[in-house]
């Protein structure tokens, strides 16, 4: 059995958990919330992916490298890992974007963000 697919998941998922440290984007944001969305996201995408084998649109596909072990007929146990990678990497991008727009939505301390003058120019007087 090989185990790089299964092994590029998990680094994978380790690289995130670094970026959502560094930048506090999900999890290190609010650990509650965050578990509740990911448990959320990959209970859909299963669900998602039983309907989708029931169904005969999705199938497992032989490859070296997985690992051969399946949790249910035509689910392999890659498939959590990635369904997980895929809320996670989701949820992170959210994070990462949210804290981008907040940041440069902010008023700055420059004095541009001061309202704008209203000019009347002599002469020109609505209320004649």
């Amino acid at each position: 059995m090989h185990l790089a697919y299964l092994a590029a998941l998990i680094v994978s998922l380790f690289c995130m958990t670094l970026l959502d440290r560094r930048f506090t984007l999900f999890f290190w944001r609010d650990w509650r919330r965050a578990t509740i969305v990911m448990a959320i996201g990959i209970v859909f995408f299963v669900i998602w992916d039983f309907a989708g084998i029931s169904l005969d649109i999705f199938y497992r596909g032989n490859s070296p490298w997985m690992t051969g072990i399946e949790i249910a007929p035509e689910m392999p146990i890659e498939e959590l890992f990635f369904l997980a990678l895929l809320c996670y990497v989701t949820m992170v991008a959210y994070g990462g974007f949210d804290a981008l727009l907040r940041r440069y939505s902010t008023p700055r301390a420059s004095g541009l963000s001061k309202p704008a003058r209203t000019v009347s120019k002599p002469g020109m007087d609505s209320a004649r």
